[in-house]
């Protein structure tokens, strides 16, 4: 379970295809956030952009998880970036309640890309120099931002999405890379926001022109007897490169769900599952099509 990370996203904002039930109360985050302590999770995903998340999790009291936090874009107005990633950090440590980070990425690998990246990656480096965060990273959408990143520095921790779906991390070599050079690997969109999760019937119609890969996801879950968060738990976790699976959940049911699933041994998911197709994978774009 050590390997689960509890995303928290959906504490601040209402967030996902498959929510149905919007923003998570107070209530019902505490709740959810003794359980996953209960059942042997450490560490928590969160960011300054989450709406109120940083704050609920402060309430609920979680000094003794490891946080990851995000840094969101820096202002086009912003004079000093090293001050005011100290002082974006300062207010996430205030909300949170607790005296450092595990680690802090930037949100958005296009800060570290753009004409200010030499300054964005000494903002970092001074957060971690100060103790204020163990660890610095990034969080990608895809290995093409590690392939540009990589021409500018080391990083210590890295989130990017990875899925039965989508696995260019792997495919590209940079699961393999990152984990050589001792870094700390986190990925998100696992269920692809909870489509993957989805039954026929309720998959919205957007996603049928994509017939052939449901069908082949349907037969091979009947052909191995698997429930749709098992296959997508389980062919992550056959991955041993990858430190923490980041999930987010609306309730304690889903998170029981979640810890069963996550018992089940690790399965590969066949070649014919993976997609490169932005319009799939890319929950960004679902909007517009």
């Amino acid at each position: 379970m050590q390997r689960l990370a509890l995303g928290t996203v959906q504490f601040g904002l209402p967030y996902g295809i498959a929510n149905s039930e919007g923003q998570v109360t107070r209530e019902v985050a505490a709740g959810i956030v003794r359980a996953a302590a209960a059942s042997g999770l450490d560490t928590l995903d969160t960011a300054i952009g989450y709406g109120d998340s940083e704050q609920r999790l402060g309430e609920i009291g979680v000094d003794t998880w490891r946080i990851v936090s995000k840094l969101p874009g820096v202002p086009e107005d912003c004079r000093d970036v090293t001050a005011w990633a100290h002082a974006a950090v300062d207010g996430a440590l205030a909300r949170l309640r607790v005296p450092r980070l595990h680690g802090l990425l930037m949100h958005s690998a296009r800060d570290l890309l753009g004409s200010r990246g030499a300054e964005v990656r000494a903002a970092l480096a001074s957060v971690r120099a100060s103790g204020k965060a163990g660890k610095v990273g990034v969080s990608v959408y895809g290995p093409a931002e590690l392939d540009e990143l990589a021409r500018g520095g080391e990083f210590d921790l890295v989130q990017a999405p990875f899925s039965l779906v989508d696995r260019r991390l792997a495919t590209s070599g940079w699961l393999r890379r990152l984990h050589a050079d001792g870094v700390e690997i986190h990925v998100r969109s696992v269920f692809l926001q909870g489509l993957l999760l989805m039954r026929s019937p309720g998959r919205p119609s957007q996603f049928d022109r994509w017939g052939e890969f449901w069908r082949t996801f349907d037969s091979w879950l009947e052909q191995n007897h698997l429930a749709p968060l098992e296959a997508c738990l389980g062919h992550v976790f056959s991955y041993p490169e990858i430190d923490r699976v980041v999930v987010g959940v609306d309730s304690l049911r889903q998170l029981r769900e979640i810890l069963a699933a996550g018992a089940v041994p690790p399965v590969v998911a066949p070649d014919a599952l993976a997609s490169e197709d932005p319009d799939l994978i890319n929950p960004s774009r679902w909007s517009s099509k």
